[in-house]
């Protein structure tokens, strides 16, 4: 089926930058000024009458294509609505297929107060893909009829599963709230067990009476830590009170009394577990079950090996990566474990170059090499089941980080590997020891300083002085593309760098600033990782605060040590690097401090731990329930002691958020359902939801299809809003093949997937070494204006 072609005005906005652009040019600066200021009229009106258009799945480009082709000519409301029906037409007919333009169309479409567009929307919007794709009457219809009807199911599905997944949570909090209320204090201990209270008070303080948990009182102005017990296993260890006399008086079992060891008919101690639907265990019994508070024993592997750690720890610069490389091309098989699958591939590119055959494996990617004994891989793929010889985990001060701190621990304490070698910041030196500790494993430290000096400069740097070999940083991507408009605007050419981009599309802007072809890098503090942007001459801070996705903060020592140690290169054009500040912004006696600042340890020196697919259905069985909000929940409150010495809870946020969506869709396993609650997902992007969504067609055993960018725009006209469309777009496709690599039945498309994920890229590469025009790339909010906040936005853009 071929789709509907073009207008010939609509297809010369593609080639010629729309038909009026050169006539416009040749009639002088005021005319041109003229016709921008009648197109910007006609992108207002028309964005107002694409708002009233609930069937319309109209996006910003297609505003844009649409004002362009009116040019500055008198245009009423119904002229304008052609134009964008007939720029969103032309859209549709570039997605390939009617299926895939249908789905992206429906994206598109208005949402109501509801948060859905009606059914006669969809059924209007399928029309228009019909006609995209120039279907006759008969087949236009039967495509309405079956894009409704499907539409319609999955409303359906989608709602019960909405409503399974909030009674589900619902019961699951109740019945967390129920056992708590039912929790009794130390006082309550000697009733329940039969015993004195000055034996209570012993078994308590030995542990042989197990706690549900600690609770904090406030008394007398004092804030203590108290115990709670539970009244059910209390009764159900009351056989057990004469054994533990029994052995405090140093009595054989049974010896000088009548019965058996425990009594007649007394459960045995731990036989509280049970898998009945809705039974009410105690923490304890999770809490062992889980096993975090031995977490370390949990990779069976590792603990069989004789492991020996070699932290090698310095600052950046100063060869840490070259160490473990070379420690790693040596050996006869092992692998390196970075925080990003950007530094998988350049680990993997490192040891090709030293003719050492590498397999790339990532959440969203497999590069197998046959016969090769060398991996490269992303901290959270770390393989906890075939030995190696070397493995190489680098950024190891992650361990601190709230969100994936959790994933290093796993790495560090489970790795199979012979010889394990840390790459990271001295600051993780303390921790590294407390878990070589819990491991057992000796570790030698190996202390490396920076290969060349690195300084701060003593005055602000005014924008206008920033030159070749400059990277400047700012903290969002609205600030990143101010800084970048205003400096193209004096003359200099620019990369760019920031955390939506994907892999593929940061190092080819790191390519453009390495070789010359950009004169100035601006990025967020994404470029303090390992990305390989080649010399730097300086590293200027826009500021020295950031918005953490909470509050705004100063920077630590450390974040400016990382990312302002990227000025400068042993051997290179920069051998000292310098560390400033934009003028008007902070002062830069602060640089100088923390330059010189010593290592700071985090305050909390216990590693984060999280459980894996294993422990959630050992803990699932023990509570005997099929919701993995509940067992996650239980999790969140039960398995460690918030003064366990030894570890502490990662963050389960994420995954408590997305298992509450998820538990509805029951036809999917529970252990289907954590898989479902692991995937990369952009919440800002309603990526939950869009999961949830992907979920009820994998029960429904249909197929996912991939998402799609469908049409865009040539990439020298291509707005902010197109831009950031293909980078939403790249991200959900992200997310469609980490789910493709678990399900490839039901996320079927691979081969489509890669295809729209290598044009996305490409587009994005040739927008970004464009140079943007002034509407396109226009500012909110007046754009940069030195020594004022800029850093509102959220984490790295």
């Amino acid at each position: 089926m071929k789709p509907r072609q073009p207008s010939a005005e609509l297809a010369s906005l593609d080639t010629a930058g729309g038909p009026e652009t050169d006539s416009a040019r040749s009639r002088g600066p005021a005319k041109a000024s003229s016709l921008e200021t009648r197109r910007q009229t006609w992108r207002e009106r028309l964005a107002a009458l694409a708002r009233q258009a609930p069937a319309l799945p109209a996006r910003q480009d297609d505003i844009d294509v649409a004002a362009d082709s009116l040019g500055g000519a008198e245009a009423g409301d119904a002229a304008l609505l052609a134009a964008l029906r007939e720029a969103v037409l032309a859209r549709l007919s570039g997605y390939g297929t009617p299926e895939t333009a249908l789905a992206a169309a429906l994206g598109d479409l208005p949402k109501g107060t509801s948060g859905e567009a009606t059914l006669e929307a969809v059924g209007h919007c399928a029309a228009l893909v019909a006609e995209a794709y120039a279907m006759s009457a008969p087949v236009t219809e039967t495509f309405v009829f079956r894009a409704m009807d499907t539409e319609r199911r999955r409303r359906g599905e989608r709602r019960a599963a909405a409503r399974v997944a909030r009674e589900t949570q619902a019961a699951e909090e109740r019945r967390l709230k129920e056992w708590e209320s039912s929790l009794v204090g130390a006082e309550a201990v000697p009733a329940l067990l039969g015993c004195t209270r000055h034996e209570a008070e012993r078994w308590i303080r030995a542990g042989i009476v197990p706690a549900a948990r600690r609770v904090t009182v406030r008394r007398g102005g004092r804030t203590t830590q108290e115990q709670e017990f539970d009244p059910a296993a209390l009764e159900a260890l009351r056989g057990e009170v004469q054994a533990w006399r029994d052995a405090e008086a140093g009595r054989k079992p049974g010896e000088g009394r009548g019965g058996s060891e425990r009594g007649e008919g007394a459960p045995e101690r731990g036989s509280e577990r049970g898998s009945e639907p809705g039974r009410r265990i105690s923490n304890a019994a999770v809490a062992r079950i889980a096993g975090l508070d031995r977490y370390a024993a949990h990779f069976a592997t590792a603990r069989a090996l004789d492991r020996r750690l070699i932290a090698c720890l310095g600052p950046t610069n100063s060869g840490k990566t070259y160490f473990g490389l070379s420690r790693l091309a040596e050996a006869e098989s092992g692998i390196a474990l970075g925080p990003l699958r950007l530094l998988a591939h350049e680990y993997r590119e490192a040891l090709e170059a030293r003719g050492v055959p590498t397999a790339l494996y990532t959440g969203e990617e497999r590069i197998p090499v046959p016969g090769s004994r060398h991996t490269a891989a992303t901290v959270e793929m770390c393989p906890f089941g075939n030995p190696v010889d070397v493995a190489v985990i680098d950024e190891v001060q992650m361990l601190a980080d709230p969100e994936r701190g959790a994933a290093w621990t796993a790495a560090i304490m489970g790795v199979p590997a012979r010889q394990v070698i840390l790459l990271g910041a001295p600051d993780a030196a303390p921790m590294l020891r407390r878990i070589a500790a819990l491991c057992g494993d000796p570790i030698e430290e190996v202390r490396l300083e920076r290969m060349g000096p690195l300084a701060a400069a003593p005055t602000p740097v005014p924008l206008s002085e920033v030159g070749r070999g400059d990277a400047v940083i700012a903290f969002s991507r609205r600030e990143v593309f101010a800084l970048r408009a205003e400096l193209m605007r004096r003359g200099r050419s620019v990369a760019v760098i920031y955390g939506a981009l994907g892999p593929t599309v940061r190092r080819a802007e790191a390519r453009r600033f390495r070789d010359g072809e950009a004169e100035v890098l601006v990025a967020t503090d994404a470029i303090g990782m390992g990305l390989n942007i080649g010399p730097l001459r300086r590293v200027v801070f826009s500021a020295l605060t950031k918005y953490d996705g909470k509050e705004d903060r100063p920077l630590t020592a450390q974040e400016i040590k990382q990312i302002g140690g990227r000025a400068g290169r042993f051997g290179g054009a920069h051998a000292e690097g310098i560390v400033a500040v934009l003028a008007g912004s902070d002062d830069p006696r602060a640089i100088g401090r923390a330059l010189k600042a010593a290592p700071e340890p985090p305050e909390d020196l216990r590693p984060p731990v999280a459980p894996d697919a294993e422990i959630v259905a050992a803990v699932a069985a023990e509570m005997g329930t099929e919701s993995l909000f509940g067992t996650l929940r239980r999790i969140e409150r039960a398995v460690l002691r918030r003064d366990d010495p030894n570890y502490r809870l990662g963050d389960l946020s994420t995954p408590l958020a997305i298992a509450a969506a998820v538990d509805g869709v029951r036809e999917l396993s529970l252990m289907d359902r954590w898989t479902y609650a692991m995937c990369p997902v952009d919440e800002r992007d309603e990526g939950i939801g869009r999961l949830v969504d992907w979920a009820v067609e994998h029960a429904l055993g249909a197929s996912v299809a991939p998402p799609g960018a469908g049409r865009l725009p040539p990439p020298d006209r291509a707005s902010q809003e197109a831009l950031q469309l293909a980078e939403r777009v790249h991200r959900r496709l992200v997310a469609w093949r980490w789910m493709a690599l678990r399900y490839p039945g039901t996320y079927r498309d691979m081969e489509g997937a890669l295809a729209e994920s290598r044009r996305l890229n490409e587009w994005i590469e040739a927008v970004l070494a464009a140079s943007p025009s002034g509407r396109s790339w226009a500012v909110s909010g007046g754009g940069v204006m030195p020594g004022r906040s800029r850093n509102r936005g959220r984490g790295r853009g």
